[in-house]
């Protein structure tokens, strides 16, 4: 073996350079620094500053331990890893940055009742031990048009329920052109082994038939399922069965019918660019025994699972052991209880979601054109050109939303949308034509000036990427 290069040297005596814990903790320069801080706080920012520089070395980065890296792992420290982003992406339920934006009425609903003490299992009226679920119930029963409601975890966990105790150890008849596979890689098909339920596939991709359900229904037939294709679309050579004729096939056979209905809008949805969606209140009226859908979707409010149907059927699910093991907190019933009170006082745009698909494309212009004056400010230069958004969260596949944007021509969109993700407040675009684009869709009038404020200086190179 050759000896070791001048470069491999330098490096290995950086390396053995490396202070200790100890030695950092009684450097003189870094007193002002750490003073006041709890100890545990200024071990971890000491260790991670250590890690990051060896790490940087081993990189081929000859760059001794400064007292600036301890700095920044203190800001790392001090920074919560679930934050805030700035969604100019155009796809308003995005999942990966919370799907549903809640509204302020739902947001201080749940900071009243989580800073103490609540009534969340307590009859006031009564003095004893009370349901979780009332709070939300009347409002889903007013809503809905249904007889009773349950709320749990998300709708995943809705559909397991009450596969679980409508259908476990029996048959689940589903057309072949609805056995989706929702995000995460989680398939309905599997969602519905977990439950105990036999899955019996009819019909074929693209065409199933009333004649199809009719055909495959047995003595140990639990429930014909419905599951709405949320995330994809079928279209050409289709045919399917409606909820009201399965419902009447179900009634006279005796089988309840459940209706997996993913997004979960509770009114019309009417925008341009948005596609029809049906709502649970017309799944209800359609006969439909069980419903269930997604609290965080197109209802605009938090995560849950949220089931609606027969009482006599609700009443089985609610004592089914899982019901406990996919409860929902407090916060949960907090937010949901608040934003279902929009919905019955007549004030749907009041919900974020509800707002942001319905805006009018005039609106999104002005905004993207004042967004292009804030970097004008700046000096920086950006065009404001339409685009297309999306509704996301697996809802209305086909919808293509008219917005506005702004266009930036920078030489590495991919860094230069890294350097975005690493602003104080991060913000979140997309790449389009080898173009960065901010859509202003999701973009309140309030976010504008970070926003301008996070180009700019991603752009003059301060922000560390």
């Amino acid at each position: 073996m050759g000896a070791p290069s001048a470069e491999d040297g330098g490096k290995n005596a950086l390396l053995r350079a490396l202070p200790s814990i100890e030695q950092l903790l009684r450097r003189p320069s870094l007193e002002a620094r750490l003073s006041g801080l709890p100890r545990a706080r200024v071990v971890a920012a000491l260790r991670l500053a250590v890690e990051r520089v060896r790490g940087r070395l081993l990189r081929g980065e000859a760059r001794p331990f400064e007292d600036s890296d301890v700095d920044e792992a203190l800001r790392t420290l001090a920074t919560p890893n679930l934050r805030p982003v700035l969604n100019a992406t155009g796809v308003v339920l995005h999942t990966n940055l919370g799907r549903a934006p809640l509204a302020p009425e739902a947001v201080a609903r749940v900071a009243a009742v989580s800073r103490g003490y609540s009534n969340l299992e307590y009859d006031l009226d009564e003095g004893e031990r009370g349901s979780r679920y009332a709070p939300v119930v009347e409002l889903l029963t007013q809503l809905t048009g249904a007889e009773d409601a349950l709320v749990v975890n998300n709708c995943a966990g809705a559909a397991l329920l009450v596969l679980a105790t409508l259908a476990a150890g029996r048959e689940a008849v589903v057309s072949r052109g609805e056995l989706v596979e929702i995000g995460g890689g989680f398939r309905v098909p599997d969602v519905m082994n977990q439950s105990g339920a036999r899955l019996v596939e009819v019909g074929t991709t693209n065409r199933t038939r009333r004649s199809d359900y009719e055909s495959a229904l047995t003595p140990d037939t639990g429930v014909l399922m419905k599951v709405h294709r949320s995330n994809f679309a079928l279209v050409g050579f289709t045919e399917e069965v409606e909820v009201k004729e399965l419902a009447a096939l179900g009634r006279a056979r005796g089988v309840p019918v459940v209706v997996d209905l993913g997004s979960g809008a509770l009114v019309p949805l009417t925008g341009e660019g948005l596609t029809d969606e049906p709502t649970v209140p017309a799944t209800v009226a359609a006969g439909a025994d069980v419903v269930a859908f997604s609290g965080d979707k197109l209802l605009g409010g938090p995560q849950a699972g949220i089931i609606v149907g027969r009482a006599a059927l609700i009443a089985r699910i609610k004592k089914h052991p899982l019901t406990r093991a996919l409860r929902i907190d407090k916060m949960t019933v907090a937010a949901l209880e608040a934003t279902l009170e929009l919905y019955r006082d007549g004030r749907p745009e009041a919900v974020p979601t509800y707002r942001l698909l319905t805006w009018p494309v005039d609106v999104l212009r002005a905004r993207a054109e004042r967004l292009q004056a804030l970097l004008a400010e700046k000096g920086l230069q950006a065009r404001v050109s339409p685009t297309s958004g999306q509704v996301g969260g697996g809802a209305m596949p086909l919808a293509r939303l008219p917005s506005f944007a702004c266009i930036l021509t920078v030489e590495e969109p991919a860094a230069f949308l890294e350097c975005l993700r690493g602003a104080d407040v991060p913000v979140i675009g997309r790449i389009s034509d080898g173009e960065v684009v901010l859509d202003v869709r999701c973009l309140a009038e309030e976010d504008l000036g970070p926003v301008a404020d996070a180009v700019g200086t991603a752009i003059q190179g301060r922000q560390p990427c």
